[in-house]
């Protein structure tokens, strides 16, 4: 099995720094400070409405802060930034295959490339498939493989695990532990903290729009001299766990 080793401290390839992000009248974010290594995994946690997909679409990119900023300071490539969404969805009508060749295309890499991706996340069996015709799991693994054509310097996974059995959970973090062992940053978001607690170099745990802690699980752990990334999840997190908070409303 394939598990976190510490890397060496770098100079962050994406940096936010003090992001805030509103939808109107809702705050969202508010002062968040990420750096994001390469050569490391960075995981989110945190209960549902804290902020975890906006904060990765803005790391992607694909939302623009309404304070603050994030910067790129990784190597020139046609593809900086992969990005799996929380809910992946393909144009149906065509296979497994001809859907990562187009996205290959787009990046320069060659008509192979789409197998070896498949390959990766285990679903070579499934190439020639319909993409309407794959299972919610099926769908986000080739999502994952979407994310990481063109072997963009930094990958953003939300929820790449959601959905999908225990041991391909477990192959999931283990692809993202390998990615890093390459050089790759990989940022994503779960809530399955025990496989977050043997893959992540650094968790970030968000509230509120806010991160309240950060560190290496282990070095968190110990500072709060908490025996699991569980407990010190329940320790940060305010209120009542049992219930979703939105704009200072509980459901």
């Amino acid at each position: 099995m394939s598990e976190r080793q510490t890397p060496p401290a770098t100079e962050p390839i994406l940096h936010a720094q003090n992001v805030d992000r509103e939808y109107g009248s809702i705050s969202v974010l508010e002062g968040v400070t990420l750096p994001i290594r390469a050569d490391a995994v960075t995981a989110l946690i945190g209960p549902n409405g804290s902020g975890k997909t906006t904060l990765l679409r803005v790391l992607a990119g694909l939302l623009e802060p309404t304070g603050g900023s994030v910067t790129y300071r990784g190597p020139d490539a046609t593809r900086r930034i992969g990005y799996l969404p929380q809910q992946p969805a393909f144009r149906p009508g065509f296979t497994v295959r001809e859907t990562l060749r187009f996205y290959g295309s787009l990046v320069g890499d060659d008509d192979e490339a789409p197998i070896e991706h498949l390959e990766r996340v285990g679903l070579a069996d499934a190439a020639d498939r319909p993409v309407d015709a794959l299972s919610g799991g099926m769908t986000r693994l080739v999502g994952i493989a979407q994310a990481t054509i063109g072997d963009p310097p930094v990958v953003v996974l939300d929820e790449p695990a959601s959905g999908l059995d225990p041991g391909m959970s477990t192959h999931v973090f283990e692809i993202a532990t390998e990615l890093a062992g390459t050089g790759t940053a990989v940022v994503l978001s779960s809530h399955d903290l025990e496989l977050l607690e043997r893959h992540a170099h650094e968790v970030a745990i968000l509230d509120d729009g806010a991160i309240v802690d950060r560190g290496d699980p282990v070095d968190v752990r110990n500072r709060l001299e908490l025996d699991s990334l569980r407990a010190v999840y329940e320790e940060a997190i305010s209120g009542d766990t049992r219930t979703v908070r939105v704009q200072g409303v509980t459901t």
